[in-house]
């Protein structure tokens, strides 16, 4: 990752006005980081950290580093080709077996957003009382008037707003905590899979890696079309996106690993395991004081309401790209997969009995779908016929095929309750 920095960046010294257009180009990856720092994750983490302390920050660490050669890689589709991974799969698969594979995605997409609503009303019901069921169709519907009525940009600011919230608050709750920061340097980087922890690995794997976001991060890209403004602009915009995926996946590794370490220091030290977000918010209140639950469940509430809007975005184009279509909100194949989304995602509240366990779980059936989207991924990112001269080099075919098989590896330990 170093020489591949030092390649893209380091040909020429950057002056002033160069970094200046390096953080204009910022934004697109924060769409994506938004929808692993969703409520889902929030499950995962605090399930992680009150059952096994530190010792799962390895997971975090991981998944964000396969995360970022993923994204970058869904975001080179994009870049090179005009095209996002839907509308790519479309066409140059067999239409049955495109179709087949981008409905496995949109499912994806559904119980994503199944996740982010149920999140979003759990942190209403703490606030204000609401039930849950109608703070599910308060969060859906504030979703989807956001994206009938807001461009690519405005999402984005709207969205860098509510991650900017996300982060200041658990940077408020760590600040009340004392953090064993040896201990926890050490559990970064050194893997350790404790008796049990095999669901949660894959929960935390399925919450930062999402098929969902692969999709999101190719169209958002792609809906530029850098690649009619000739071959300087496309290699420029190459350099500036694994600018903005570094900095995007990075805020959201420090994120999850705040929830992880929050979790790990308030629960696990003394022996509660969270099964509930109310329930841990409610906890934290005679440990750290009043403030720090109000704190938690504002962070909730934005972070529910911002991923919904991606996981809504994301099941649009998957609907627009069965039918070689960019996302366009007010054309009826992204508007209609957007709104059966919601729908579906609201159903599946309705029916869950357990809300933390169905926020867990939904993020461990994400993890089954998603060797199918990074094959998928890697076979057209690999085709020269696709990317032409953009098409992976050797090496990362190498690399792509090791995650690959590592999400697979995860999965079957999971379905073979190891």
């Amino acid at each position: 990752m170093l020489a591949y920095l030092r390649r893209h960046f380091g040909a020429r010294r950057t002056g002033g006005r160069e970094g200046l257009e390096i953080m204009r180009h910022i934004g697109p990856g924060l769409l994506v980081t938004v929808g692993f720092i969703d409520p889902g994750n929030w499950a995962s983490n605090m399930a992680a950290g009150s059952e096994f302390g530190y010792s799962l920050l390895w997971v975090v660490t991981l998944s964000t580093l396969m995360l970022i050669v993923l994204q970058h890689n869904a975001a080179h589709l994009g870049i090179a080709t005009g095209m996002c991974l839907a509308e790519a799969t479309t066409r140059h698969l067999p239409r049955l077996l495109g179709r087949v594979l981008l409905g496995t995605a949109y499912l994806a997409c559904v119980a994503t957003a199944m996740a982010e609503v149920l999140g979003g009303a759990i942190a209403l019901q703490m606030l204000f009382g609401l039930p849950l069921h109608a703070g599910c169709l308060i969060v859906a519907a504030a979703s989807m008037a956001m994206l009938l009525t807001s461009s690519y940009k405005k999402a984005e600011r709207w969205i860098i707003a509510f991650v900017s919230v996300v982060g200041l608050s658990f940077l408020a709750e760590l600040a009340m905590v004392e953090v064993d920061w040896p201990q926890a340097a050490t559990n970064w980087v050194v893997p350790s899979v404790p008796a049990g922890a095999v669901p949660v690995v894959t929960s935390i794997l399925g919450a930062v890696v999402m098929p969902h976001n692969l999709f999101l991060h190719s169209e958002v890209i792609q809906s530029m079309h850098f690649e009619g403004q000739g071959e300087k602009v496309v290699e420029q915009r190459l350099r500036y996106e694994l600018f903005d995926t570094l900095f995007s996946m990075g805020v959201g590794w420090a994120i999850n690993s705040a929830m992880v370490i929050l979790a790990a220091t308030t629960f696990f030290s003394r022996g509660v395991v969270v099964d509930d977000l109310a329930a841990a918010a409610a906890t934290l209140s005679p440990i750290l004081g009043p403030a720090s639950s109000t704190i938690f469940a504002v962070a909730l509430l934005f972070a529910g309401l911002s991923s919904s809007v991606t996981a809504g975005m994301a099941a649009g184009t998957v609907t627009a790209g069965m039918f070689d279509e960019e996302y366009d909100i007010h054309d009826r194949h992204s508007s209609i997969g957007v709104a059966l989304c919601f729908a579906g995602a609201v159903g599946a509240c309705f029916a869950v009995q357990d809300a933390f366990a169905g926020l867990v779980w939904s993020q461990a059936l994400l993890s089954l779908q998603l060797p199918v989207t990074v094959f998928l991924l890697i076979w057209l990112t690999s085709s020269p016929k696709v990317m032409g001269k953009y098409a992976n080099s050797k090496p990362l075919i190498v690399l792509l095929l090791a995650i690959g098989a590592t999400v697979t590896a995860l999965d079957l330990a999971l379905l073979l309750g190891a």
